[in-house]
C-alpha cells in the first residue's frame, strides 16, 4: 500500500481515525483524503496528522488525475532516493568521502597512489570541496595510518602564531614564553602535518617552511639549535599558486617543493550527480540524530539540485543542517531553504516595464551573503560558517562587492 484515497466522511470511527491507523500502520503511505466543500477546516487537520494532500468534493476526474500523477511522481522520487541510501550505505569511496561521479573515481585513483608515497602532495580545490577530508583519507589510507595527523591552518592566525606554532619556541623567546614548547612538525614526528590553506602563508615563514621540508629540520623561536624532523607534508590551498608565484607573492622554490605529487578536487557544480547522493547522506546523518523523521518535498529536492553551489559540499552540508533545524514539520519545503535556493523555484522578477527578467546567479548569492551578514548584526565569521564558505572567500567576495558600488 503506498498511496490511499480517504473520504474523511466514514462511517464509525470516521476519516481522522482512520487516517491515524494508516499512518500508524504505514508511515510511508501517501494518504489523499478526501472533503466536502464546507469542512477544509477537517483536511487541514487531516494534513497535521500526516496527509500527504486533500482534494474537496466536488472534484473533476482530470483534478483527480494531475494529483494522483503528482503522488506517481513523488512516489518514484521516494524509491530514487531510497537507491541512493543504499550507495551511500555501500561506503563507496575513501573514508567520508561521498561520489561516485567520474571525476571522483579519477580522484579515487589519485589518493591510492598518492597514499604509498612519502612525497608531499599539494591538494587544490576551492572552498568546500574538502580539502582536509582528502588530506586525511591519503594518511589514514597509507603506511602513516597509526601516526599522527596534525592539520594547521595557514589563514587563520597571525604570522606569530603561525611560526610559534609550527615549529615551537624556546623559554624566554618572547614575552609569555614561560616555558619552551614543542612545534606541531616535531609533534607529529613519523606522521603526517596537513598546511590547510597554504597560500596564506607570509612569504618569510615560507623560506622557513621551505628549509624544514628540505632539510628535514626545524628551528624553534628563539632557539639557536637545529632539530630533526620526520614527517609527511601535505598541503592545500583554494588559490592559483601559479599565478601567485608569478605576482612573487608565493615562493618559487616551496611551489615546487610542496607540487611533487598534485591533485585537484572538483568542485560540486562539476559533479552534479552527485548532489543526489550528498544529500541522502547528510539527511540521513541528521535523521540518526534527530528524534524526529524529515523528508524532502519534491519541489525542495528540485530546488537543491538547480543550485550552483558556490560553496560546494559545506555548503550544501550547512543548507541541509540549518533547513532541518528551522523546519518545524516533517517534511521539508521549499520556504525553508535559504533564499537563494528557494529563489530558484521562481526566479523570474518583474522590471519597471512589466517585463520579466531572470535574477543572475551571481546576484542571488550577493543578496544571500549581504542578508545573513546583516541577519548576524555584522558577524562575518559566523556568516561564513552559516553559509557553508571559508572566511577568506567570504572577505573576498565583500571586497568584489565594495568594488562594484
Amino acid at each position: 500500500m503506498d498511496a490511499v484515497l480517504l473520504d474523511l466522511r466514514l462511517p464509525g470511527a470516521g476519516g481522522l481515525e482512520a487516517l491515524r491507523q494508516i499512518k500508524a500502520q504505514r508511515p510511508e503511505a501517501l494518504v489523499i483524503v478526501v472533503t466536502g466543500y464546507g469542512t477544509v477546516q477537517s483536511a487541514v487537520q487531516a494534513m497535521k496528522h500526516g496527509a500527504y494532500d486533500y482534494v474537496t468534493k466536488p472534484f473533476s476526474m482530470d483534478e483527480l488525475k494531475l494529483l494522483l500523477e503528482r503522488v506517481a511522481s513523488h512516489l518514484k522520487l521516494k524509491t530514487e532516493n531510497r537507491m541512493l541510501r543504499e550507495k551511500v550505505k555501500s561506503n563507496q569511496g575513501y573514508g567520508a568521502i561521498v561520489g561516485r561521479a567520474p571525476e571522483m573515481e579519477k580522484l579515487y585513483r589519485i589518493i591510492a597512489k598518492a597514499a604509498n608515497s612519502s612525497h608531499p602532495v599539494l591538494i587544490l580545490g576551492e572552498s568546500g570541496t574538502g580539502k582536509e577530508m582528502v588530506a586525511r583519507s591519503i594518511h589514514y589510507s597509507g603506511p602513516f595510518r597509526d601516526r599522527p595527523f596534525i592539520p594547521i591552518d595557514c589563514g587563520s592566525l597571525v604570522p606569530t602564531l603561525i611560526e610559534s606554532e609550527m615549529f615551537g619556541y624556546v623559554k624566554g623567546a618572547f614575552t609569555g614564553a614561560n616555558q619552551s614548547k614543542d612545534g606541531l612538525l616535531a609533534i607529529a614526528e613519523g606522521g603526517t602535518v596537513f598546511l590547510d590553506e597554504v597560500g596564506e602563508l607570509p612569504v618569510d615563514l615560507q623560506a622557513k617552511l621551505l628549509r624544514a621540508v628540505q632539510e628535514k629540520e626545524i628551528r624553534p623561536v628563539g632557539s639557536t639549535r637545529r632539530i630533526p624532523i620526520n614527517v609527511r607534508i601535505l598541503a592545500a590551498t583554494n588559490r592559483d599558486l601559479e599565478q601567485a608565484v608569478m605576482e612573487g607573492t608565493f615562493r618559487r622554490d616551496l611551489y615546487f617543493r610542496l607540487n611533487v605529487l598534485s591533485l585537484r578536487i572538483p568542485p560540486l557544480r562539476e559533479r552534479r550527480d552527485d548532489i543526489p547522493l550528498l544529500i541522502m547522506h547528510f539527511l540521513d546523518r541528521l535523521a540518526r540524530g534527530s528524534v524526529q523523521q524529515k523528508t524532502l518535498s519534491d519541489d525542495a529536492y528540485k530546488a537543491l539540485l538547480a543550485y550552483d553551489w558556490p560553496g560546494n559540499v559545506r555548503e550544501l552540508e550547512n543548507c541541509l543542517e540549518r533547513t532541518w533545524a528551522f523546519t518545524s514539520g516533517p517534511m521539508i519545503h521549499v520556504p525553508d531553504l535559504p533564499p537563494a535556493i528557494a529563489q530558484l523555484q521562481n526566479p523570474a522578477a518583474t522590471n519597471g516595464d512589466g517585463h520579466d527578467r531572470i535574477i543572475p546567479m551571481a546576484e542571488l548569492e550577493k543578496q544571500t551573503i549581504l542578508h545573513a551578514i546583516a541577519e548576524l548584526n555584522g558577524d562575518k565569521l559566523q556568516a561564513a560558517r552559516l553559509l557553508g564558505i571559508g572566511k577568506t572567500t567570504l572577505y573576498r567576495k565583500l571586497k568584489d562587492y565594495a568594488t562594484q558600488l
